[in-house]
């Protein structure tokens, strides 16, 4: 049965703030910082940029358009454009189940962190303490064994602030809660840079991150890590915006929230990429050694990197890991409540369950997942398998499938346009089309195409092809599965969802033809 009524944001800005949120996370701090060293430094500006605006954006608009017109979760706007076309929700929705699962779990990790950074607790190896101390990660994956109660419990307490606010709903949990987090953020961040670049050799990194290497625009791999950096960091191609805009009201500007939200998350990343090499510039002038010896991102640079600076640090030490890793769990948090919402949103049109019957439900069952996995001794390695095949081969071919579907099979973009345009005050022209239904989907092949000639080459991270065939292919031709399966089982009230699927197609191809 189909909610009747949908819920709303209270406003525009609360539109804005949680979609922010959702898109600025752990990525926008310990990854893009490394993939502009690594690719061009200051030049990977220009490819970066570019890729925002002809793949970032429009994408955004596309999810925005999608979700206001059907007012509706991924899988029922996707099923009201075309009846096949809800196996592509139904997939994003297994997408966003697996992220959940293991993003937690860093967060967890974070809060962790936090309380460390006040004691130094990780001493002079901050490397072992992780692993060994902290973590007690086993040497190779296996069955699930052993417990670690410090990593259970702010896992716990992560799960549990989730939940509470999802229950609370749209407008008393999600917006009010982003209306407290983004802001906090970024006095937190903004503090913490103020903090780095008063270090020693906080110029010298960086310069390594600005100076720009022009040599490296003319190497094809530049612009598809751009593109690539871009796509998983504005939280687009696995249902969240489609989600998050079906919660707007009937006026809204969505090429206008769609810049600012776009380019809001890449602010961000530059203030990210200033905060984390001025922190690197001051460890490698520390020891003596170049930039590049100490780069690194991820993991490694969130708590080994990090805690060694921290350590190293003439004073306010502990602050500035205080600043840092509060950072990360805010960021985290503000995106895993984005995630988590796309399940319960679904379930709820599928169903017709209530908001808090929902979320204990659903929620509850993805942090029990949770749960059950991470705090063990082969957590870590599930998390690395996990987050490597679910982002290359769920959300990319996702978001490539999506596109293949509705702009060259059902052609649905003109109608998407018009949709857009007749709600915004920047009408999108010729460009948004060519971008979504040419540009993108080569650029997405051609990363997919590269990605597997790497994957097959060599097993990743030197893991067993047993274990990567059942947590990592597994995992994700399991999503695909799952998203047929359930685009195959009837909705109930099926005489009313048909109607109401006659009418929006109906509708479609009037406006089209318009």
């Amino acid at each position: 049965m189909v909610q009747q009524t949908r819920e709303q944001w209270g406003t525009r800005a609360g539109f804005l703030m949680a979609a922010i949120g959702s898109a600025v996370g752990l990525g926008n701090i310990w990854r893009f910082p490394y993939i502009a060293y690594d690719n061009g430094g200051g030049a990977f500006l220009v490819p970066y940029l570019v890729a925002l605006l002809t793949a970032g954006i429009p994408l955004l608009i596309l999810e925005y358009a999608i979700g206001h017109r059907y007012r509706s979760s991924a899988p029922l706007s996707y099923r009201r454009i075309a009846r096949p076309a809800e196996a592509i929700g139904w997939w994003q929705v297994a997408i966003c189940f697996v992220i959940a699962v293991y993003y937690g779990a860093i967060i967890a990790w974070s809060a962790s962190y936090v309380w460390f950074s006040l004691t130094k607790a990780w001493g002079q190896d901050p490397n072992g303490f992780f692993f060994g101390d902290y973590l007690q990660m086993s040497e190779a994956p296996g069955g699930i064994t052993g417990y670690v109660p410090a990593v259970a419990w702010p896992l716990i307490a992560v799960w549990a602030v989730v939940l509470a606010i999802l229950a609370l709903g749209v407008r008393k949990g999600i917006e009010k809660a982003n209306r407290i987090f983004i802001p906090l953020l970024v006095v937190l961040f903004l503090i913490m840079v103020v903090q780095a670049l008063t270090l020693d050799g906080s110029a010298t990194g960086l310069n390594a991150l600005f100076t720009p290497d022009w040599s490296a625009m003319a190497n094809g791999s530049v612009w598809v890590a751009a593109y690539g950096q871009i796509f998983f960091s504005l939280s687009i191609g696995f249902g969240i915006m489609v989600t998050y805009a079906s919660y707007l009201k009937r006026k809204a500007d969505l090429t206008g929230s769609a810049l600012v939200a776009g380019f809001a998350n890449s602010s961000f990343e530059l203030l990210a990429g200033i905060g984390v090499f001025a922190a690197l510039g001051f460890m490698a002038t520390a020891a003596g050694t170049a930039v590049d010896q100490v780069a690194t991102s991820g993991i490694g640079l969130a708590f080994i990197a990090f805690p060694q600076i921290i350590s190293t640090l003439p004073w306010g030490g502990s602050v500035f890991g205080v600043l840092f890793f509060a950072s990360l769990v805010i960021a985290g948090l503000s995106s895993l409540i984005s995630i988590v919402e796309v399940v319960i949103s679904a379930v709820r049109d599928r169903t017709g369950m209530g908001r808090v019957q929902s979320t204990l439900l659903v929620g509850g069952l993805i942090a029990l997942v949770s749960i059950l996995i991470f705090p063990t001794h082969q957590g870590l390695h599930y998390l690395d398998v996990f987050d490597h095949f679910i982002n290359q081969y769920g959300i990319a071919l996702a978001a490539l499938v999506m596109l293949l579907v509705f702009g060259w099979i059902l052609r649905r973009l003109p109608v998407f346009q018009k949709h857009a345009n007749s709600v915004s005050s920047l009408r999108l022209g010729a460009w948004w089309r060519i971008t979504l239904g040419i540009l993108t989907p080569v650029l997405l092949g051609f990363m997919m195409w590269d990605s597997l000639r790497a994957e097959l080459a060599e097993n990743y991270g030197g893991y067993s092809e047993a274990f990567l065939l059942t947590a990592g292919w597994g995992v994700a031709i399991g999503a695909i599965v799952f998203g047929a399966i359930m685009a195959l089982i009837p909705w109930r009230r099926a005489d009313e969802m048909a109607a109401a699927d006659a009418r929006n197609t109906a509708a479609d191809t009037e406006e089209g033809e318009r």
